[in-house]
Protein backbone atom coordinates (compact mmCIF):
# COMPACT_ATOMS: atom_id res chain seq x y z
CA UNK A 1 0.00 0.00 0.00
CA UNK A 2 1.20 3.67 -0.72
CA UNK A 3 1.58 6.23 2.00
CA UNK A 4 1.66 8.85 -0.36
CA UNK A 5 -0.85 10.44 -2.94
CA UNK A 6 2.45 9.95 -4.98
CA UNK A 7 3.43 6.41 -4.76
CA UNK A 8 -0.32 5.67 -5.63
CA UNK A 9 0.26 3.61 -9.12
CA UNK A 10 -2.38 1.44 -11.11
CA UNK A 11 0.82 -0.97 -12.56
CA UNK A 12 -0.17 -4.16 -11.10
CA UNK A 13 2.19 -7.27 -12.07
CA UNK A 14 1.03 -10.74 -11.19
CA UNK A 15 3.44 -13.72 -11.69
CA UNK A 16 6.21 -11.40 -12.60
CA UNK A 17 4.12 -9.98 -15.82
CA UNK A 18 3.15 -6.58 -15.53
CA UNK A 19 -0.58 -6.79 -16.87
CA UNK A 20 -1.64 -3.02 -16.26
CA UNK A 21 0.78 -0.84 -17.45
CA UNK A 22 0.40 2.76 -15.89
CA UNK A 23 1.25 5.38 -18.71
CA UNK A 24 0.72 8.90 -16.50
CA UNK A 25 -1.09 10.10 -13.77
CA UNK A 26 -2.48 13.07 -12.60
CA UNK A 27 -3.27 13.93 -9.05
CA UNK A 28 -6.80 15.70 -8.92
CA UNK A 29 -6.83 16.15 -5.24
CA UNK A 30 -4.68 15.31 -1.95
CA UNK A 31 -5.77 15.01 1.51
CA UNK A 32 -7.30 12.15 3.42
CA UNK A 33 -9.11 11.09 0.39
CA UNK A 34 -7.03 12.07 -3.00
CA UNK A 35 -8.45 11.65 -6.60
CA UNK A 36 -6.10 10.81 -9.24
CA UNK A 37 -6.14 10.56 -13.12
CA UNK A 38 -4.20 7.39 -14.57
CA UNK A 39 -3.91 6.86 -18.03
CA UNK A 40 -2.69 2.90 -18.95
CA UNK A 41 -3.15 -0.03 -20.75
CA UNK A 42 -3.66 -3.60 -20.14
CA UNK A 43 -1.87 -6.76 -21.63
CA UNK A 44 -4.42 -8.34 -23.38
CA UNK A 45 -4.10 -12.33 -21.87
CA UNK A 46 -2.79 -15.17 -24.51
CA UNK A 47 -1.20 -12.29 -27.12
CA UNK A 48 1.00 -10.62 -24.61
CA UNK A 49 0.47 -7.20 -26.27
CA UNK A 50 -0.77 -4.38 -24.41
CA UNK A 51 -4.25 -3.57 -25.45
CA UNK A 52 -5.79 0.38 -26.42
CA UNK A 53 -5.21 3.14 -24.33
CA UNK A 54 -7.36 3.40 -21.08
CA UNK A 55 -8.40 6.11 -18.62
CA UNK A 56 -9.55 6.26 -15.10
CA UNK A 57 -10.77 7.71 -11.98
CA UNK A 58 -9.70 6.37 -8.60
CA UNK A 59 -10.57 7.67 -5.27
CA UNK A 60 -8.57 6.90 -2.24
CA UNK A 61 -9.10 7.45 1.45
CA UNK A 62 -5.88 7.53 3.76
CA UNK A 63 -6.57 5.31 7.16
CA UNK A 64 -3.83 4.14 9.14
CA UNK A 65 -1.16 5.95 7.17
CA UNK A 66 -1.79 3.89 4.02
CA UNK A 67 -4.49 5.05 0.84
CA UNK A 68 -6.95 2.65 0.18
CA UNK A 69 -8.70 2.92 -3.10
CA UNK A 70 -12.58 3.60 -2.50
CA UNK A 71 -13.84 3.66 -5.89
CA UNK A 72 -12.87 3.71 -9.23
CA UNK A 73 -14.35 4.62 -12.94
CA UNK A 74 -12.88 3.79 -15.96
CA UNK A 75 -13.24 5.96 -19.43
CA UNK A 76 -13.03 3.29 -21.72
CA UNK A 77 -12.43 4.50 -24.87
CA UNK A 78 -10.81 8.27 -26.66
CA UNK A 79 -14.07 8.65 -27.66
CA UNK A 80 -15.74 7.98 -24.37
CA UNK A 81 -13.14 10.99 -23.10
CA UNK A 82 -13.76 13.43 -25.98
CA UNK A 83 -17.73 13.05 -24.82
CA UNK A 84 -17.02 13.96 -21.20
CA UNK A 85 -14.48 16.66 -22.24
CA UNK A 86 -16.73 18.07 -24.33
CA UNK A 87 -19.77 18.12 -21.81
CA UNK A 88 -17.52 19.55 -19.24
CA UNK A 89 -16.88 22.15 -21.12
CA UNK A 90 -20.40 23.09 -21.79
CA UNK A 91 -21.02 23.16 -18.34
CA UNK A 92 -18.03 24.82 -16.82
CA UNK A 93 -17.18 27.14 -19.97
CA UNK A 94 -13.92 27.86 -21.40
Amino acid sequence: MASTVDELTVNYEENGVLLVKELDKAILSKGTWATLLFRYQEMTRGTDEYGPEKYGIRRYQKRNGEYRQQSKFTISSPDQARKIIEILQGWIGD
